[in-house]
């Protein structure tokens, strides 16, 4: 079932577009460190867990990534495969596996909304935001998920 939905990744777009609209009028009590957020914690885990083995990361980027998570790639590349990627397409350290970044293109593809952000260059992780809600951080603390010297 999870696997059908991953490559429907338009559908997924979708619901990501629904739900941060939804969640707009309630930003003021969405704050980073609330009850709120360390309910969004435990509902990120269960879904996005299940669904794009999230790695709580805290910095989501599925939309502008396939709804493919860049932080499964072996080597926690967040712009792109490496080039290690073998000619079939799955990865070079665990050849038996797609490429995560082959995949991410691929199902880009399908996202009419989203699709077109594969090639926008993913700021660095700020790692203080690990094991925090990706969605409050989006909503409250942009600022610090790009780092001095950055620019959008």
């Amino acid at each position: 079932m999870f696997r059908r939905l991953q490559n429907s990744p338009h559908i997924l777009e979708l619901t990501y577009q629904v739900a941060y609209k939804a969640m707009l009028p309630f930003r003021r009590w969405l704050l980073p460190g609330s009850w709120a957020e360390r309910v969004f914690i435990r509902l990120e885990k269960l879904s996005k867990g299940a669904l794009f083995d999230c790695r709580m990361c805290g910095q989501c980027v599925l939309h502008n990534t396939g709804m493919t998570c860049p932080m499964t790639c072996p080597k926690n590349l967040r712009n792109g495969p490496c080039g290690g990627v073998l000619l079939n397409g799955n990865c070079e350290i665990y050849p038996d596996r797609p490429c995560i970044w082959v995949q991410a293109w691929e199902r880009s593809k399908n996202m009419p909304v989203f699709g077109h952000e594969i090639t926008h260059i993913q700021v660095p992780l700020n790692h203080q935001l690990r094991d925090t809600s990706a969605w409050i951080n989006d909503l409250h603390r942009k600022q610090e998920m790009i780092p001095p010297g950055w620019e959008r």
